[in-house]
């Protein structure tokens, strides 16, 4: 699917409301500022930001169902997402929809009940440096990108991260503190695609580095529906004759 591909960027929006710092980078919020490098694009044909104190918490019925990509950012409010509405989300992800999960949305609701583990790291936030080394340069994620992405203040994230075995790993991040962590997984589950990077942080400007807007660009392209419209499951009849 190119031209025509719809993506939605479901964002928590706490941390703006509340934190100055948090105002100052992202002025617009998290999710505008990642969806305004995506509305450049000219394989996506719309973007549509979606937050937790929106109609239905930014996951009804009709903005799910037109959604080909949803991208995830959340952090202090998982708890509060409804069951049905991770549901939702859950079944059309089975269903075919695209899911890209950004940094802490690693212990969102949808998430986990995708992996079917507690989805648990190490964690450290004094601003150390990253760097974002790409291990499967073949893989589409990949394109266009150096051997490695350097940060300079990031949150650490570090093993072991309790996710099940990933299809495809296609970066691992090396810390300044020594840690080692696999920043980029990709899944298929069902008929959709999940893919988790982990780059990002409320108070560092993660979401205005040209590279990791690149990666989040080519990770919406990846996950894109496959198309087939028609999957026959439980008892059929024989195609030919027995």
């Amino acid at each position: 699917m190119g031209a025509g591909l719809r993506v939605t960027v479901w964002n928590e929006g706490v941390h703006e409301k509340v934190n100055s710092e948090v105002r100052k980078l992202y002025p617009d919020g998290i999710g505008a500022q990642i969806a305004q490098h995506l509305e450049k694009q000219p394989d996506i044909e719309s973007v549509y930001v979606s937050e937790l104190d929106h109609d239905g918490q930014g996951l009804t019925p009709v903005i799910v169902d037109s959604t080909d990509v949803m991208l995830w950012w959340g952090h202090t409010a998982h708890d509060q997402v409804t069951d049905e509405n991770v549901q939702r989300v859950h079944e059309r992800v089975l269903n075919g929809m695209g899911l890209v999960v950004l940094h802490s949305g690693h212990y969102s609701k949808i998430f986990k009940a995708l992996m079917g583990t507690e989805c648990g790291l190490k964690w450290r936030d004094v601003g150390e440096k990253e760097r974002l080394w790409v291990v499967d340069p073949a893989h589409p994620i990949a394109e266009g990108l150096p051997e490695y992405i350097e940060l300079p203040e990031t949150e650490m994230y570090g093993e072991h991260f309790n996710i099940p075995q990933p299809d495809q790993l296609v970066f691992i991040s090396w810390f300044a503190g020594g840690e080692v962590f696999r920043s980029g997984c990709c899944w298929h589950r069902g008929q959709g695609k999940v893919f988790y990077f982990r780059p990002g942080h409320e108070t560092f400007p993660i979401y205005h580095d040209e590279w990791v807007l690149k990666v989040i660009h080519n990770g919406v392209k990846w996950a894109v529906p496959s198309g087939l419209q028609t999957v026959t499951r439980g008892n059929a009849q024989p195609l030919e004759p027995l």
